[in-house]
């Protein structure tokens, strides 16, 4: 009997789609017919690629609607929201206008006596494993761009979010893409692990915990195959003492809450100037408290349960652990919440670094603020974390912004606003964040190879 997986739906914890696990033997298969497509496919021109993830992109746009509900299915978001088309979208239509200039060979002489150029190779067969909170967006970033260069792709999407994996098959099939060039595979963890061991692929890009990729690493150690990984993040953010108050509220305390908190640069911990602190707090709390948490089938909800029940218990412990500690928690539990997937957006004060709510990551609708005198102090808060992704500063100041995040150890800085994605800008981090180097040019560059030619002539 095939090994199957259940996805639970955390709107009332029923099953809603069973799928069967590849057997490694399967998978193994897979992964080599993907290898023996990949040069007739790296070999097609580059804008017949181009045109396919193009056409990829139209046909989801032509079901959004399903993407909302089925999201909401799976992972939990109000379907007021709409899905992910939006992201997605200008993701992959960013890296499609500029695949010619980032793949471009650099001819560094081309003369009577020689010719010497650099070209970017394909890796040959890229793993994507994607994570399940913007399984669309998440997903596209790699994918995109490693099959326009010319890499075939093995996604294996998160269990929280498999149809979404089924959903981009289905599209970039229909586009024109062969089916050994994208396969969506539904595989465990030791399967995944033996791919990579084994060799079975070139590339692995991985969206996930501290803990996943240091599992992926370990499975990569001695077979020199790249590993490019995202992990946890506890990003901050900086309210300096001349910045817009309702502006900062708005902005960081959706980067805090949006999506019941599950976003890779989610805000999770903000400081604010001491002149600014009360009113700040105040208007937090308040915005948190006019949330509406309830099923995201219902176009009045806001806040929908988190992905997972386990991902709520963690985000209620650390809660819990803080105000034992001595913080104050300030909203109080809404009746939709059920001490299960669905949990009530908490901000908090009276925090420290001591606690874990201001130290690892949560994940979930949960935001501690502090007060700081100056911006030397909310630099060494800021940096007082094992994880770098992004930061947000919020002055009208920008030059001193840039000043600041010159100092901050992180992927991205933000001058007002927060938690987005620019697809014309590298996404990477630090630290315990992982080292990888997602859109803009940069990622063309991550997944091919240089290749040197020096080519004397007669």
């Amino acid at each position: 009997m095939p090994k199957t997986l259940d996805l639970i739906s955390p709107i009332d914890g029923s099953v809603y789609l069973t799928r069967d696990y590849l057997s490694l033997d399967a998978a193994v298969d897979a992964a080599a017919r993907a290898r023996a497509a990949q040069p007739g496919w790296a070999a097609l021109p580059l804008e017949d690629r181009v045109a396919m993830l193009r056409k990829a992109n139209e046909i989801i746009g032509a079901s959004t609607d399903r993407m909302a509900l089925e999201l909401a299915h799976q992972m939990g978001r109000p379907v007021r929201y709409g899905g992910e088309f939006g992201g997605f979208s200008e993701r992959l239509t960013y890296m499609a206008d500029i695949a010619a200039e980032g793949l471009a060979h650099d001819v560094i002489e081309d003369s009577e006596t020689a010719r010497r150029v650099l070209k970017r190779i394909p890796w040959g067969t890229v793993l994507v494993i994607a994570p399940w909170n913007y399984p669309y967006m998440t997903a596209i970033n790699t994918v995109a761009p490693a099959l326009i260069a010319g890499n075939t792709v093995i996604l294996k999407h998160a269990q929280q979010t498999l149809q979404v994996g089924e959903r981009l098959a289905d599209a970039l099939h229909e586009a024109g893409v062969p089916k050994d060039v994208f396969q969506n595979v539904v595989i465990d963890h030791d399967t995944t692990g033996t791919l990579i061991s084994e060799r079975h692929v070139d590339f692995v890009n991985f969206t996930g915990s501290v803990g996943g990729g240091k599992a992926i690493e370990r499975a990569a150690a001695g077979t020199f195959i790249p590993v490019s990984t995202e992990l946890g993040g506890k990003d901050p953010g900086y309210v300096r003492a001349d910045a817009d108050v309702d502006a900062a509220v708005d902005g960081l305390m959706d980067g805090a809450i949006f999506n019941a908190g599950q976003c890779c640069c989610g805000i999770e911990r903000i400081y604010v100037h001491e002149s600014l602190y009360d009113a700040f707090v105040e208007k937090a709390v308040a915005w948190a408290g006019a949330q509406v948490l309830g099923n995201p089938l219902d176009t009045a909800t806001t806040l929908g349960p988190m992905a997972h029940v386990r991902f709520a218990a963690e985000a209620r412990a650390q809660v819990a652990e803080a105000v034992e500690a001595g913080a104050t928690a300030h909203i109080a539990t809404m009746p939709a919440d059920d001490g299960g997937a669905y949990m009530t957006p908490q901000v908090l004060t009276g925090v420290t670094h001591d606690m874990r709510v201001m130290r690892d990551e949560t994940f979930g609708p949960v935001v501690g603020i502090m007060r700081v005198k100056d911006d030397d102090e909310a630099v060494a808060l800021m940096n007082d974390c094992r994880f770098g992704l992004t930061a947000s500063i919020w002055t009208n100041d920008p030059a001193a912004a840039e000043e600041i995040g010159d100092r901050l150890e992180t992927g991205t800085v933000f001058l007002n606003r927060c938690d987005y994605l620019d697809p014309a800008l590298c996404w990477t981090g630090c630290k315990d964040t992982g080292r990888g180097a997602g859109l803009s040019k940069l990622a063309y560059q991550a997944l091919t190879r240089p290749k040197s030619y020096h080519l004397k002539k007669a």
